[in-house]
């Protein structure tokens, strides 16, 4: 199938004269005095340490960013001469997280969606949202069920509802971070083929530049004050200003990470001392996130006390619904998870019957989503809430609280609101509140995605040190950095049929 190119939007310019962008819970701007131009077609991939305002570049062009009661703006932004609010259709925002952007139950509805926004006629609508899936090459039927599409396939999902739109000016905020190897590819693929037909301009957000290497012809670096560092071409920028960049915790390709301790592909083998007792274990378990839909079953699993176990497999395995069964909040399908009896000190030994505040010093998870545990409006205040919990004294929680906004590097951002933070950010700060509890299980998803090389290191130095101190950690990764520098321990899971639960 072949779709008519000259229908597509002609690509967009954007400007940026002196601008920047302070949002209303900061006392510092996101961005600062930012002179910036794209030209029409050009494909800029962004950089910069977690933090340094690029996500807020990339939602003021959208012109998503909201009123005076979100923050306030100065000098001049615009999409082909006009503020971005004003130019309504003309960019198309795809965000690193697929599953916050399925917004309806069928493949067809979900990618019209923007176009009825947009007040696209109806005949036109149905055109262009096959004409989007050919582009992304996700070719199923309009009827297809979003929930049984992979990680990927979401992301591409997401593609083709903002391609549909016709843009004239594509942004994709880390749209690889949470897929594994093959996901990257399929969506980096979908992009370059998009781009190749419709010709519209991109501005691509990413930590890490491999993945884009090849496909944009002008980096744009911001540094960690939200000022531009470095503009313009990708080899000339990673070659003249390697140091500055490494400096700004940008991944540059080919630099050597300390803390890795062997590889993470074929011939991984397990690194933990034979006779090690178990924190945890799986009997014959099934899991699932309804009881009429197995993903993985008869598992029979070991989580070492005192080691780092990684969990890894293909987006749609059940690798996220495993660490929910593990940490107690998520009810097997069948068979148990057991604790041990250090690890349960007294109580019975499955963890989906302990209580909140029996979880909070024994088995500590951090979702996947960052959002979904912050309960506070304070970066300090949500490192207080276990700790308030256990009916610590103020001193020691004050003590604690200072201790991890330090190490994880959210000492400026303490009296910050926790949704305005990065998304980098937002993953510290909720391994930092699970953390203040010193749990002697932690259970992580994702735990490095959107973290710049600097933070990345920092993070993956203090797991190892909690590890090696005798803390058991479980984490769910696709980063094979991560998997070598902590992967002590692997539990694979491999893709099954969807079954009805027995």
């Amino acid at each position: 199938m072949t779709v008519d190119r000259s229908h597509y939007a002609a690509p967009a310019a954007v400007e940026a004269r002196g601008w920047g962008w302070r949002h209303a819970s900061r006392l510092r701007p996101a961005i600062e005095h930012l002179d910036l131009r794209v030209s029409p077609g050009e494909r800029v991939l962004v950089l910069g340490p977690s933090g340094a305002g690029k996500s807020t570049l990339l939602h003021a062009l959208a012109g998503v960013h909201g009123g005076d009661d979100e923050g306030e703006q100065y000098g001049e932004l615009t999409v082909d001469g006009r503020p971005p609010a004003a130019a309504r259709g003309r960019a198309g925002l795809v965000l690193q997280d697929p599953d916050s952007q399925v917004i309806l139950a069928r493949v067809g509805d979900d990618v019209a969606f923007g176009c009825e926004n947009l007040g696209v006629p109806r005949d036109e609508i149905w055109s262009r949202v096959r004409d989007a899936l050919v582009d992304v090459g996700l070719e199923l039927p309009l009827d297809h069920p979003s929930s049984a599409l992979s990680g990927g396939q979401k992301q591409r999902l997401a593609l083709a509802g903002a391609i549909a739109m016709r843009p004239g000016l594509l942004l994709l905020d880390e749209p690889t971070a949470n897929l594994d190897p093959d996901g990257v590819r399929e969506v980096r693929d979908a992009v370059v083929r998009v781009l190749d037909r419709t010709r519209a301009t991109l501005v691509v957000v990413e930590h890490r530049v491999d993945v884009w290497l090849d496909v944009v012809d002008r980096v744009v670096v911001l540094g960690r004050d939200g000022r531009l560092v470095a503009d313009g071409a990708p080899e000339r920028v990673l070659r003249e200003q390697r140091a500055e960049l490494l400096g700004a915790g940008v991944w540059v390709p080919g630099e050597p990470l300390p803390g890795s301790r062997g590889t993470a592909g074929t011939g991984f083998r397990d690194r933990i001392p034979s006779g090690r007792a178990a924190a945890l274990s799986t009997h014959a378990l099934a899991i699932g996130r309804r009881a009429d839909a197995v993903v993985q079953r008869g598992l029979d699993l070991s989580v070492a006390a005192g080691a780092s176990t990684v969990v890894t497999g293909q987006n749609g395995v059940g690798k996220s619904t495993l660490a929910l069964t593990l940490g107690g909040l998520l009810r097997p399908l069948a068979g148990r998870v057991e604790a041990s009896e250090p690890l349960a000190a007294g109580l019975r030994r499955e963890p989906i019957s302990w209580r909140s505040r029996e979880l909070l010093t024994r088995i500590g998870t951090v979702f996947q989503e960052p959002e979904h545990q912050f309960v506070t409006a304070t970066v300090r205040a949500e490192l207080a809430v276990g700790l308030r919990a256990l009916r610590l004294d103020e001193h020691a929680i004050t003590e604690r609280v200072d201790e991890l906004l330090a190490r994880l590097r959210l000492d400026h951002l303490a009296q910050a609101n926790p949704f305005t933070l990065s998304g980098g950010e937002k993953r510290r700060l909720s391994v930092a509140a699970v953390l203040a509890a010193l749990p002697s299980l932690l259970i992580l998803d994702e735990p490095t995605f959107g973290q710049d090389r600097l933070t990345w290191i920092e993070l993956t130095a203090l797991l190892r040190e909690l590890v090696d101190d005798g803390l058991a950690l479980v984490s769910v990764t696709h980063d094979a950095a991560f998997i070598a520098a902590l992967g002590d321990q692997r539990i694979a899971l491999a893709p099954v049929s969807m079954e009805r639960a027995a």
